[in-house]
């Protein structure tokens, strides 16, 4: 069996990201104010990796439809929808909460903060399990770039 790179690579750098910030959350805890920030930056740094990666992806060679019986089909596609909306949710709290952190706006961002991380172990746990089904469980369906499913070539 041989796995795709890219998907693979993005994959292990949500989950970098995803443990960097449960190391950010437990520095916090211990009143370790500079750890937790670069923990926080870290993970911040690794979401951005997924992230550009994701979607140069997406754009350049497309995505992977999914390769599994089509008695699953219908469960995998409920399943993608949670983990893009909460996928999405987690981004967006991800940065409120750095920049409520970087701008010292401790308020929001220490009742943000374990909810993001919540949201962002959700996430990472839900794309990695997108990855076993798409790549390890199932060979992928189907990919299409968003270049090519525009131009219809």
């Amino acid at each position: 069996m041989s796995v795709p790179i890219l998907p693979t690579i993005s994959t292990v750098c949500i989950v970098i990201s995803a443990v960097l910030v449960a190391v950010g959350w437990g520095r916090i805890k211990k009143g370790q104010i500079e750890s937790h920030k670069k923990s926080m930056i870290a993970a911040a740094v690794f979401a951005v990796i997924f992230f550009i990666i994701y979607s140069s992806r997406t754009v350049f060679i497309g995505n992977t439809s999914f390769g599994g019986p089509d008695s699953l089909k219908t469960y995998y596609t409920v399943f993608l929808f949670f983990h893009i909306l909460l996928s999405t949710t987690g981004a967006v709290l991800g940065i409120i909460s750095l920049w409520s952190g970087m701008k010292d706006r401790l308020n929001i961002h220490r009742k943000l903060g374990p909810v993001t991380s919540t949201v962002w172990f959700g996430t990472g746990i839900t794309g990695v399990l997108v990855y076993l089904l798409l790549y390890i469980l199932y060979d992928g369906g189907e990919t299409t770039s968003l270049i090519k499913a525009i131009l219809g070539n």
